[in-house]
């Protein structure tokens, strides 16, 4: 192999081994990735992780079409192990990934609102960490009912039918579902560099939208597609606009909450429903470490009571607090509230696309069209085939006699067909198919029998050709089925819906239940906050490349947060609001976590617990406005501040002090002045342009620090008693001032 010459800058290399050869020589990185690594990255994306517009993935599909063809749509189950033994015909991923999948689509599990697998023994628990299913020898399964709308008109050339990895049989490249799947069940898939992550909606919600914008593509799918509808229950926070934004762009997040209920005489809390992106593991694992921090006092026992009825969280709470108070401690603070993610991808004749909902009934409606016209020119060419032979038998009846003398006197067998195509005039087909008829049947009333049913035929054939010429009739057909499936599988919601809930209200906690916290924000925008034993045992903090950390502190976890943006807003938050991490994460990104504008970054952060400190800001045009910080202090639990600070000038630096503080400003110029913000006067308005302190003549103002953080000999020589002041300049001091 020879070595590639470098252009302009020389390319990253790698070592390539030459087969055969006993060499080893240096090639292009880059060709290495495009040769090996990227048919690796297409094959999981286009054949393992994305489900495609039936609604599956290659492993679901092959695990069901093989149950299908062993028969299990109808009679007993099975044992597991068989299914699985028999679904490495088409999937050589082995035995556990093969099971693995069973569990998942299977009843027993409840990871599926309408599972594809009627299961019996031990199948775990979709919504249990720990719960492990039992080994395939000892589980039985068959296909659900609802199965059967995956398979309608599979032998009809409805789709499809690809050859296995051997080529020692077939299988479907899609399902011909009858219903839309990839929306009535939920899926997850991660490939490289995307991901998929699709909610389940109820059924005969889904049917009733699919019909009508299939009627009408204006039709608004909110009024009768209400949300998702997840096998767990819960309920939905929910927000209209946002609903909206995920059938529209297929991205979003949905806001779901654990359902529970008070028992009085036991003064226990009953939770039987939780989200569907948490366990009850993880759920007990979040109380009882806030529990053991006392950030929560009013919980003196929790208890999984999960058994064969179902799911059950117990919290025992102590007397003298309110249960709903507490459980809206536990949605802030733990998973029994938690988002689920919404990313609609979906792969489209071979191509990942993100779509909304709209966009994937639309795709699944064209899809189904393509099956139903295929099926129905399937049976078209069956009929046809048959009438054609009936015409044949029809004109035997014309004379029977002749036919069995002519058959009679045929000497060589051979020749029976050709002289019957000659005596009466028909194709060789249709020969064939009169001298295949059983003696018994060579009678008058049979064959009249028979090609009775001519007529029927022709009127049958007539309507399918019809259907095949008018798309109308097409989706009719359509529509009929996605009424006959809802009416047959359609089952009632299982999440429920709450409006109007303020979710900006903050749970106001003592001035006791605070503890001591260490807080970190970076350049780049990332904020971490770590407890004082994390931090001790911890090793060097992980920040993005070319970051690093411009605050910390330790302060109280009640501390309220101030977030200064470059658009002039100020974003406020609490040290509550943000989990507890190690030192060996990155952190929270301030704009995503906080909902910032596009464009939008924070430029300083403030810490506070009693808004008593004064905020003291620099600006280019060598002015300084002073805000006591009780300025930023709302009544009520407002998230954003616009006009935090003044736009007028372009901001140089930020303080927080308490108190009066002395500073040292550098001008472009080279000057340098000191003085104390005893000299400005402060201003409770936040947008205020502030009092010029440094005189300027076409120079700005390009750096501000603490004289106390300054190391430069008899800098009491800079200060000031009157503002403003054009500063002096030193040749020996200026280069020890450092720009921020």
């Amino acid at each position: 192999m020879k070595k590639k010459t470098p252009k302009k800058s020389e390319p990253k290399t790698g070592s390539a081994y030459i087969e055969g050869s006993g060499k080893v020589v240096e090639t292009d990185i880059v060709t290495t990735l495009e040769e090996n690594y990227m048919p690796y990255a297409m094959s999981v994306i286009v054949s393992r992780a994305l489900p495609e517009i039936d609604g599956f993935k290659p492993s679901h599909r092959k695990l069901l079409y093989t149950m299908y063809k062993m028969g299990l749509l109808s009679g007993g189950r099975t044992k597991s192990a068989n299914i699985v033994g028999q679904t490495m015909k088409l999937n050589p991923h082995g035995d556990a990934a093969i099971y693995e999948t069973m569990v998942r689509l299977a009843r027993g599990n409840e990871a599926l609102l309408h599972p594809y697998v009627d299961s019996k023994g031990n199948f775990g628990k979709a919504y249990s960490r720990d719960m492990a299913y039992a080994a395939a020898r000892y589980t039985e399964a068959k296909l659900e009912g609802i199965s059967a709308e995956l398979f309608a008109d599979i032998d009809k050339d409805a789709v499809d039918m690809l050859p296995n990895y051997d080529n020692t049989t077939v299988e479907p490249a899609l399902f011909p579902v009858r219903f839309p799947s990839v929306l009535v069940n939920s899926n997850f898939g991660l490939a490289v560099s995307m991901a998929s992550n699709i909610c389940s909606f109820n059924l005969a919600e889904v049917c009733e939208t699919a019909i009508s914008l299939i009627k009408n593509p204006d039709h608004n799918a909110l009024s009768t597609l209400k949300g998702p509808d997840f096998p767990g229950g819960g309920y939905i926070v929910y927000d209209e606009a946002e609903m909206e934004k995920i059938y529209r762009t297929g991205l979003g997040a949905v806001k779901v909450r654990a359902k529970y209920s008070f028992d009085k005489d036991a003064r226990c809390i009953e939770v039987t429903q939780i989200p569907p992106t948490t366990t009850v593991e993880a759920i007990i694992d979040k109380v009882v470490e806030l529990v053991k921090d006392g950030r929560i006092r009013e919980i003196s026992d929790c208890r999984d009571e999960t058994d064969l009825s179902g799911l059950r969280l117990a919290f025992d709470i102590k007397k003298g607090y309110d249960p709903d108070a507490v459980m809206q401690k536990l949605y802030k603070l733990t998973p029994l509230q938690d988002n689920f993610n919404c990313n609609f991808n979906v792969l489209i004749a071979g191509t990942p696309r993100v779509m909304g909902v709209y966009e994937i009934l639309s795709e699944w409606t064209e899809f189904r069209r393509q099956c139903v016209k295929r099926r129905v020119y399937f049976d078209l060419n069956k009929k046809k085939e048959k009438l054609h032979l009936l015409l044949g038998l029809k004109k035997i009846l014309l004379d029977i006699d002749y036919a069995i003398q002519l058959i009679r006197e045929t000497e060589e067998e051979a020749e029976v067909v050709p002289n019957l195509m000659v005596g009466f005039g028909i194709d060789e087909p249709q020969a064939e198919y009169v001298a295949e008829i059983k003696l018994r049947h060579i009678n008058r009333e049979y064959i009249l029998k028979r090609t009775q049913e001519t007529d029927q035929l022709t009127a049958d054939i007539a309507e399918m050709e019809e259907i095949l010429n008018s798309p109308k009739k097409i989706d009719k057909v359509i529509i009929a089925e996605l009424k006959e499936v809802s009416a047959k599988y359609a089952q009632p919601r299982r999440t429920m819906f709450l409006y109007d809930v303020v979710e900006d209200a903050e749970i106001e906690e003592e001035v006791s239940e605070g503890y001591p916290v260490n807080v970190f924000f970076t350049r780049e925008g990332y904020f971490k906050q770590i407890t004082p034993k994390s931090l001790r045992m911890s090793g060097e903090q992980k920040l993005k490349e070319q970051d690093e950390i411009i605050f910390s502190a330790e302060v109280s976890s009640n501390s309220e947060l101030l977030f200064f943006t470059n658009k002039f807003q100020c974003y406020k938050s609490r040290c509550a609001d943000f989990p507890e991490i190690k030192a060996s994460v990155m952190g929270d990104y301030v704009p995503a976590k906080l909902g910032m504008d596009d464009g939008e970054v924070p430029v300083f952060m403030a810490v506070t617990e009693k808004f008593t400190e004064t905020l003291v800001i620099f600006f280019k045009n060598g002015k300084c406005a002073k805000i006591p910080l009780s300025s930023y202090s709302t009544k009520t639990k407002r998230k954003k501040l616009q006009n935090a600070y003044s736009e007028f000038s372009e901001m140089v630096g930020m303080f927080v002090v308490d108190g009066d503080e002395d500073f040292i400003l550098k001008s472009s110029a080279g000057k340098v002045i000191m003085f104390n913000t005893a000299l400005v006067l402060a201003k409770s308005t936040r947008d205020t342009q502030g009092v010029q302190v440094m005189r300027l003549t076409k120079a700005e103002l390009v750096s501000v620090q603490i004289a106390q953080d300054v190391d430069v000999e008899d800098i009491e020589r800079f200060r000031i008693k009157t503002i403003p002041a054009a500063g002096i300049v030193s040749d020996d001091d200026i280069d020890q001032i450092k720009l921020m």
